[in-house]
């Protein structure tokens, strides 16, 4: 099922640093209460708890890049973004200093985010080969967008404190989309999602397997919390689509249409 809703920037939420009408939903210890993904995008925007990133990501919505002076920058946590329903949830890093920190929507408005949505729109995941704006009318079938860390992090480097204080969100919203197959885009998203997983009981392989692109592991637990897959999930290996990757060759069209496919492949076993 398609979706492209998200917090409004007239929601309560407000501008950047200003109080909620609850201050305690700033608290990422809330997440697993969230009763639906729209309630966990309202923690999610709304949170201040990690001092570095709300004065980073504030800091890039004040200064701004040259070609973007006239915009006014989101400058908040972004929100994941796709189809509640997805039976592929791409797992980034965090999102870009003048892509997702601008515009407010995963992978929107940057040259990452050019190279993933024109390979899921091939896939048939994407309405349309392009993600500028949050009104740009693009949707998601079958896939959702999301991120271990929340906020741009300076020199798009999260510490591991600030991943896992993050971490509530990405294992409330495995626990609501309910995936069969997770694509980690990097190291970072591969990490993040097995210490997730591991966190809420599922059995990892033991040695934890190290991530590759196109390598591929499946996680499962006898009890399924949330109902997460039907107990059991299915995680992909891929090269993050950053400039220097997809510039240098590391990670080409080619390649990320056959992870895409084996992924979709996966989703509908």
């Amino acid at each position: 099922m398609p979706s492209s809703v998200e917090p409004s920037p007239d929601s309560p939420v407000g501008a950047p640093g200003a109080a909620t009408s609850d201050d305690t939903a700033r608290d990422p210890a809330r997440a697993p209460d969230a009763p639906d993904l729209a309630a966990l995008d309202t923690l999610v925007v709304g949170c201040t708890a990690c001092p570095r990133l709300v004065a980073w990501r504030e800091q890039v919505g004040r200064e701004r890049r040259a070609a973007f002076a006239t915009e006014e920058y989101w400058a908040r946590p972004v929100p994941s973004f796709g189809d509640p329903e997805a039976g592929i949830l791409v797992v980034g890093l965090a999102p870009a200093a003048h892509g997702g920190n601008r515009t407010g929507r995963m992978f929107t408005g940057d040259r990452s985010g050019d190279f993933l949505i024109a390979a899921l729109h091939r896939a048939g995941l994407a309405s349309q080969g392009t993600s500028v704006a949050r009104d740009d009318g693009l949707e998601l079938t079958g896939a959702r967008l999301a991120a271990p860390v929340h906020c741009v992090p300076p020199e798009n480097k999260p510490t591991p404190a600030e991943r896992r204080t993050c971490s509530p969100y990405l294992a409330r919203e495995l626990e609501l989309v309910a995936p069969r197959v997770v694509v980690t885009l990097g190291a970072f998203g591969w990490n993040a999602t097995l210490d997730v997983l591991a966190t809420a009981g599922w059995a990892v392989p033991r040695p934890r397997p190290r991530f590759g692109h196109g390598a591929e592991t499946v996680v499962s637990r006898e009890t399924s919390k949330g109902g997460v897959g039907a107990g059991h999930v299915t995680l992909l290996g891929c090269y993050h689509p950053s400039p220097h990757n997809t510039f240098t060759g590391k990670l080409t069209p080619d390649a990320m249409d056959a992870l895409l496919a084996r992924a979709r492949a996966l989703a509908a076993s």
